[in-house]
């Protein structure tokens, strides 16, 4: 099952199971919410085409104790809504589960309104957050229903590149995914898959991540072996820097940063071809780690 057919399978199930729980949607994802809609009137609620409502609405929720799941593409979520989910959520410090589809390029052959690549930076900006890349279906649902049945406010970024493998949903901690003596490398999200095919045969140490923030410091401090740390994150480049930074304040480091470039890419395509139009794919991850480990001449 792909990741945004299970999300909207346990968001509904979440509201069917849990009075406490409503869903808000902006027409996205529709033709899935269909049957929980007509039993639950009340607590599935279509805004239409209306993110900022989509978001206000959401938040009014939450300030009555209810548990909102708020979903559109993360392009209208996050960049059109910014201020609601600041205002809203964040300035009157109330939880809530931001489910976010479609970035950074997934809907590519939408166009440039449909592609997010800043979603995660731009939540960054927010305090006390907690940030979630799920690297696949399974991973999609962990992530759901502990975020909903938890506190707080939550971004759940669900995406159609996947990983294999899924990997336990354990908010602030890395999984050591490969030990070695080299460099460190940080898979954050659904390329973990690219970054182990693109460090095979190398003796490096992977780590990977399904949450984003918080960010496990203290994870990579134990593993650390060499002075050199790379950061693989399919969104914007550097996002997550200067958490890297702050872990290893006080350790001699070198950090490269591979991610979505800050200059647009100005084409349609498919998703496969903008993450190797970034070097984001398997080759793209090789060449650029065979480039920063280089014995200097």
């Amino acid at each position: 099952m792909d990741a945004r057919t299970q999300f909207a399978r346990t968001a509904a199930e979440l509201v069917e199971t849990d009075d406490s729980v409503a869903l808000v949607y902006a027409e996205i994802s529709g033709q899935f919410f269909g049957d929980v809609e007509r039993r639950h009137p009340d607590r599935v609620v279509n805004v239409g085409i209306r993110e900022q409502l989509l978001v206000n609405v959401g938040a009014g929720m939450a300030l009555t104790g209810i548990r909102p799941i708020v979903h559109t593409f993360a392009s209208f979520l996050v960049e059109r809504a910014f201020e609601q989910v600041k205002l809203g959520f964040g300035h009157q410090d109330v939880g809530g589960v931001l489910v976010g589809s479609g970035s950074s390029f997934d809907m590519a052959a939408a166009g440039r309104t449909h592609q997010s690549p800043g979603d995660v930076a731009l939540l960054d900006t927010l305090p006390d957050i907690s940030i979630h890349a799920p690297g696949n279906a399974v991973e999609v649902d962990a992530a759901l229903r502990t975020t909903v049945g938890g506190s707080g406010l939550h971004y759940v970024r669900v995406v159609g590149q996947a990983n294999t493998d899924a990997h336990p949903f354990t908010p602030g901690r890395f999984h050591v995914v490969r030990r070695g003596t080299g460099a460190t490398v940080i898979a954050l999200g659904p390329v973990l898959d690219d970054v182990l095919a693109a460090t095979a045969g190398r003796d490096v140490t992977v780590l990977y991540a399904s949450t984003v923030r918080p960010f496990d410091a203290a994870g990579l401090r134990s593993v650390l072996g060499s002075p050199d740390v790379v950061l693989v994150e399919p969104w914007l480049a550097g996002t997550s820097a200067r958490h890297v930074a702050e872990a290893l304040r006080d350790r001699p480091h070198r950090l490269l940063t591979l991610g979505v470039p800050r200059a647009e890419h100005r084409h349609y395509g498919r998703p496969e071809q903008h993450l190797a139009a970034h070097g984001l794919d398997a080759p793209g991850i090789a060449s650029a780690l065979e480039r920063f480990l280089r014995p200097a001449a």
